[in-house]
């Protein structure tokens, strides 16, 4: 005969406390002592008993799980490294409180839609918002449901409204220029990431804080965070200013795209063309010649994500957290 699963009944009774005691442990309750708390927790191992998480849902109205929703194409989610960071960190944050991660992609009107719907199922008990992007539909689905949610980066539009941990954009942006006009460029153009996200605004904001009239419209290009996109930029930055000799691209990936349409076009990096990027993701110190670039403090943004979810979810009050960045050099500029 198969072995009874062991029961709520069997904990109280191998830990020598009532059953109340036995929830409240196993809910996170902090009126037990911790003397029983010790018990219950033994007995918990001794007997093998799994929480019935179904049943516990019933009583507490929560779910146990987070959904991420990635607002770009899912090939984003494989090709940027970014993305691996979020979810193993978030992943493993969540897991310290007993709870998962669920991992949606809203990259076009079929993906908000579904996630729209499973949110509006009650399936999660909040949301992490990655690469939102400013006007995005699902953030009044998101609204309606009544979720908790929180974004890693800035919502454009939204800052008072959806909180968020994040690098600083700007103040890492004006780091990487003056760092190349140190380096005495005086050509220097500009590859963003899509004006809808903060890293494409924000770094924009910083690049021209520092160069004024310099950084001309002809200097500047826009890009989509993906490495085809960069070199595609970088092949129309050439275009308009033969002789430039600078280029700081707003992300690792978009940089890469970059060595290679210089490479194409002849260009000698840095001899040439000096190029900085933006991250410090995994990419930089693969390319050749390997990228001076801005790290981000990717694993404590994700991390204060996380926390500012929580903190949400247990009604708190809380605030955006801007985090600094660092100028990494490398052989690049």
């Amino acid at each position: 005969m198969a072995r009874k699963r062991p029961t709520i009944h069997d904990v109280a009774e191998a830990a020598g406390v009532s059953r109340g005691t036995v929830s409240r442990v196993l809910n996170g309750k902090s009126n037990v002592s911790l003397s029983a708390e010790t018990a219950v927790r033994r007995a918990v191992a001794e007997t093998g008993y799994v929480v019935n998480r179904a049943a516990r849902s019933l009583v507490t109205s929560r779910t146990g799980s987070i959904v991420m929703v990635l607002s770009e194409p899912q090939e984003r989610l494989f090709e940027d490294p970014n993305f691996s960071v979020l979810m193993r960190v978030a992943t493993n944050q969540l897991a310290d409180r007993d709870m998962s991660l669920v991992l949606m992609i809203a990259g076009d009107d079929g993906g908000r839609e579904r996630v729209a719907r499973y949110l509006r199922g009650g399936h999660a008990d909040g949301a992490l918002l990655a690469s939102t992007h400013a006007g995005d539909p699902l953030l009044e689905e998101i609204e309606r449901a009544g979720i908790p949610a929180v974004a890693c980066g800035a919502v454009l539009g939204r800052e008072s409204v959806i909180p968020y941990a994040a690098a600083d954009e700007y103040g890492g942006a004006r780091v990487m220029t003056e760092y190349l006009v140190g380096k005495g460029r005086r050509k220097i153009g500009m590859i963003t990431g899509p004006m809808d996200t903060p890293g494409g605004s924000l770094r924009l904001e910083g690049f021209t804080s520092v160069l004024g009239r310099k950084a001309g419209k002809q200097m500047i290009v826009h890009g989509d965070y993906t490495q085809a996109g960069g070199e595609t930029a970088m092949k129309r930055l050439l275009a308009a200013v033969p002789d430039l000799d600078a280029v700081f691209v707003a992300s690792d990936l978009m940089a890469a795209g970059a060595l290679q349409a210089l490479h194409d076009a002849g260009r000698r990096v840095p001899a040439d063309v000096a190029v900085g990027g933006f991250d410090d993701s995994a990419i930089a110190s693969a390319t050749r010649p390997a990228l001076t670039t801005v790290r981000q403090p990717l694993e404590k943004v994700a991390e204060e994500t996380v926390r500012l979810l929580i903190a949400l979810l247990e009604e708190a009050e809380v605030a955006p957290v801007i985090l600094p960045t660092e100028l990494v050099v490398r052989d690049s500029a």
